[in-house]
């Protein structure tokens, strides 16, 4: 063998010892890569043309404006703060009662009961539609001259209700809507950390004769805690992004008064009603900080519990 050969021997001999070292790096890596690179160029590209006055067409040449649209998001007064104002009202509402309502299903479902296989797939039902079937089957129901939800009030002699054509009470019925879906997600999350917690404080708590409240206030949520936060982080961060939903049943901007209209909806129309693009790409990064932060508020909250 000659010397070129041992030399490529020896070379293909070391990168194949290191191959083999890092081994569970070299196999991740083109799948990293690309995940990464779906990520960051999009947010990179969006951030860039936040600083720009690109309009009117992808094509169309713009130029660098630094923080004028900055500056005019965050004063306008007329459609981002009352955007803004719906967001948290949305996720904070979707987000109360499908934790409540998921502890509370979670807690019937934890203990084996008659028929329980069959009521866990009932529940789960709602997850199977996708949202924009969803949205459109519930503007059938609420809809307010042959809905079945008026339909029924009258049954009860309680005079119709307006219920998606109101700007008072629009939000709040898809709201509704949202917690009748996403409930079940919530559900499994919180039943999937019962069944993991451990016997013993409970066992205990029943022996110094603590009732079945004071067994659920004192020991099972204080050591569910964590549990709790992390469904809060994964169904807040989706209730935040929520665009489905309000686009299926009240259409462009909100609707006529923009009275469902949240930041997600607002940034839609900005690039692909108004072609705003610069605008619309400032009030994404916007909203991705504000998503950020309610994530490190939140993981900031985990850790404290897990210690």
């Amino acid at each position: 063998m000659s010397s070129a050969a041992r030399r490529d021997l020896g070379t293909w001999g070391r990168y194949s010892r290191w191959v083999n070292k890092h081994r569970k790096w070299v196999f991740a890596a083109p799948a990293m890569i690309f995940i990464a690179l779906l990520l960051i160029f999009p947010l990179v590209w969006t951030l860039y043309l936040s600083f720009t006055n690109s309009k009117g067409s992808v094509r169309a040449p713009f130029d660098f404006i630094g923080f004028e649209n900055y500056v005019k998001v965050l004063t306008d007064t007329e459609r981002f703060w009352p955007a803004v104002g719906r967001t948290v009202y949305f996720t904070g509402g979707a987000l109360l009662f499908e934790v409540i309502l998921g502890i509370a299903i979670a807690l019937m479902l934890w203990k084996p009961f008659r028929g329980e296989k069959l009521v866990r797939v009932a529940i789960l039902l709602p997850l199977v539609a996708t949202p924009v079937a969803i949205g459109m089957m519930w503007r059938l129901i609420f809809e307010p001259n042959i809905g079945f939800a008026n339909e029924m009030l009258s049954w009860l002699g309680i005079p119709a209700q307006p219920w998606l054509s109101s700007p008072d009470t629009a939000l709040s019925t898809l709201i509704f809507v949202d917690v009748w879906q996403w409930t079940p997600m919530v559900t499994l999350i919180i039943l999937a950390g019962l069944t993991a917690l451990p016997e013993e404080p409970d066992e205990a708590a029943r022996v110094d004769g603590a009732n079945w409240w004071q067994r659920l206030w004192y020991v099972t949520l204080p050591l569910l805690a964590p549990t709790i936060i992390a469904a809060v982080i994964l169904r807040g961060i989706d209730a935040l992004k929520t665009f489905d939903i309000l686009y299926a049943t009240k259409g462009k901007g909100g609707g006529s008064f923009h009275e469902v209209e949240t930041l997600n909806t607002y940034a839609y129309g900005l690039s692909f009603d108004y072609n705003r693009y610069g605008q619309a790409s400032t009030v994404l990064i916007l909203f991705f900080l504000m998503i950020i932060g309610l994530i490190w508020i939140l993981s900031l909250r985990k850790k404290a519990l897990n210690k």
